[in-house]
């Protein structure tokens, strides 16, 4: 066995160990970096529904070029599954003895049933007094961090993952970003649709069913 193969073999080993205790919302996977167009070539657990054989993400090619080809490990950030999940991430780089990098271990743990469950406990641990309660404000550095906060204060609301929403609880959703002004802000359609785990499309029939509704309203009044 050369030290290459070696090397993949104990990363399959931990991905095998990773999964064993973090459960069926996890998934390791290892990526041969000298083959980008196939660098899945192993995988346990399944939150993305992939199989190996599968190309590197968008994300992994990203951070294979910045920092002039010095791939940086990023631990802890956040990702969203092509139905909507959330999912917390992870991606650490082995290199050889060049220094190259020479493969990616990756960890996706599913978020979607741990956030439904806080906010199920939410009544019980927050207070307020007088029925008041403290404004937040995000200071953004760009458009999609705006629509981000707006978008996740909105799911706090409704107290449900997007992921598990039914078609009434999106539309609900919808109606709460209209209401803060989130679809004032270019791109914004698009960007929650990824959040949501649905096409822009479905997002524009929302708004209209909820714009429709408003018009409805002042209409009648």
């Amino acid at each position: 066995m050369t030290e290459k193969e070696r090397v993949f073999e104990n990363l399959q080993r931990m991905a095998d160990a990773v999964v064993a205790l973090l459960g069926k919302n996890c998934e390791a996977s290892v990526h041969d970096l000298t083959q980008l167009e196939n660098s899945l070539i192993y995988i346990r657990g399944n939150v993305t529904g992939r199989t190996p054989g599968a190309p590197a993400t968008d994300l992994l090619l990203k951070m294979l070029q910045q920092n002039s080809g010095q791939a940086v490990d990023r631990h802890n950030y956040r990702t969203t599954t092509t139905d909507g999940r959330s999912l917390k991430s992870t991606t650490t780089f082995i290199r050889d003895t060049a220094g190259r990098p020479l493969a990616a271990f990756c960890i996706n743990l599913d978020t979607t049933d741990f956030y439904n469950a806080s906010q199920a406990l939410m009544p019980f641990i927050n207070i307020q007094e007088n029925n008041c309660q403290a404004g937040t404000e995000t200071f953004a550095h760009a458009a999609g961090e705006t629509v981000e906060a707006l978008f996740y204060h909105a799911v706090e609301d409704i107290g449900k993952h997007p992921a598990t929403m039914n078609v009434d609880e999106k539309t609900e959703l919808t109606r709460r970003l209209e209401e803060n002004g989130t679809f004032l802000l270019k791109g914004a359609v698009e960007q929650v649709a990824q959040m949501m785990g649905v096409t822009k499309f479905t997002v524009y029939n929302y708004l209209k069913k909820v714009r429709s509704s408003n018009s409805t309203i002042i209409s009648e009044a």
